[in-house]
């Protein structure tokens, strides 16, 4: 198998307990959210995507967010605050303030907007404490299909 898979799932095992901070351990969110894409038959792209997601969360020492390490997520987008639950709202603020007036639109007309929106749509579904989950090694199929 890949290195970088192999070093995927190493990393899932080692770290994949920690608490996501939603009654779902880091795995458990991954796992949902990448079920949740193949759902809706999503290409095997995204459904990577969705299990990556948050993978940057394993590469930091446990108490790093609390001291404002967000594992890189400054460079992604912010969405909007109404609705979101007090966990996703300090996801927020690590990552950088809501989007101006200008911004949504500028967004919408980037390459795979609507798969990014997808992506997050399924993230904050993939919260459920005790949804039934398939192994990780499942999804090796669709991490192998996404590499070049």
């Amino acid at each position: 198998m890949n290195t970088a898979i192999n070093d995927v799932l190493g990393r899932f095992k080692l770290r994949g307990h920690l608490e996501y901070g939603e009654s779902v351990t880091q795995l458990q969110h991954a796992l949902q959210t990448a079920i949740l894409a193949e759902g809706t038959e999503a290409f095997n792209t995204l459904i990577a995507a969705a299990l990556l997601h948050d993978f940057g969360y394993l590469l930091h020492a446990e108490e790093d967010a609390d001291r404002g390490i967000d594992a890189c997520h400054e460079e992604s987008g912010a969405a909007y605050l109404s609705g979101l639950s007090p966990v996703y709202q300090r996801s927020l603020e690590l990552q950088e303030s809501p989007c101006t007036n200008a911004e949504p639109d500028a967004f919408a007309n980037l390459p795979f907007a609507e798969e990014a929106v997808q992506l997050r749509q399924w993230n904050g579904c993939g919260k459920i404490q005790y949804m039934s989950l398939l192994p990780i090694e499942y999804f090796i199929s669709s991490l192998k299909a996404s590499l070049r």
